[in-house]
């Protein structure tokens, strides 16, 4: 399959807009954009993406958490859909954690996020799920329902001294894990 997209980045105006409710699921459309998010994803290596990161103003985010160089601890998880999401809960405790972004290469943040949040959305085939997320895939859901609602990451940082480059982050971790 041939790439049929790009990565907006920093700076796009996309990424700075409420992205658009999503009126019909099921709709050849949206099916292709889902498909075209699922690779997107898939060749970045990224653990999540936001239709508004490939320049789509649709409420849609892929959740597909596994293992790899950005996040080595990251949990396994099925690539879900996730459609019209929302937070129905959420803890009082925030937690920070590293976070990069597809959109923000180069660049990490440790960002406070809710540890437990309860969510609610329509999956890819048109049917309304709640659930708790906690960790790591509750992180996952925050930062990419920020982009539905044109945030980044960074918009987060509770201070710029949170920010760090991508390249001093691989040093620094690589010198604690030894």
């Amino acid at each position: 399959m041939t790439t049929t997209y790009s990565i907006a980045q920093l700076g796009h105006a996309v990424l700075r807009k409420r992205a658009h409710e999503v009126e019909n699921i099921l709709a050849d459309e949206c099916q292709r954009l889902i498909k075209q998010m699922m690779l997107a994803v898939s060749e970045s290596g990224g653990v999540g993406i936001a239709a508004p990161q490939i320049h789509h103003s649709q409420r849609i985010f892929i959740m597909c958490s596994k293992p790899n160089a950005r996040y080595p601890d990251a949990p396994l998880m099925v690539p879900t859909a996730i459609i019209n999401p929302e937070i129905v809960h959420y803890s009082s405790e925030k937690v920070k954690g590293w976070e990069g972004c597809l959109s923000v290469p180069s660049m990490r943040g440790l960002v406070p996020r809710h540890a437990q949040i309860t969510v609610r959305f329509f999956d890819q085939q048109g049917l309304q799920q709640q659930q708790k997320l906690n960790g790591f895939i509750a992180r996952i859901f925050q930062h990419e329902l920020d982009h539905l609602n044109g945030l980044t990451f960074i918009d987060q940082l509770q201070s710029t001294k949170d920010l760090i480059s991508e390249v001093e982050w691989y040093r620094q971790f690589a010198v604690i894990q030894n």
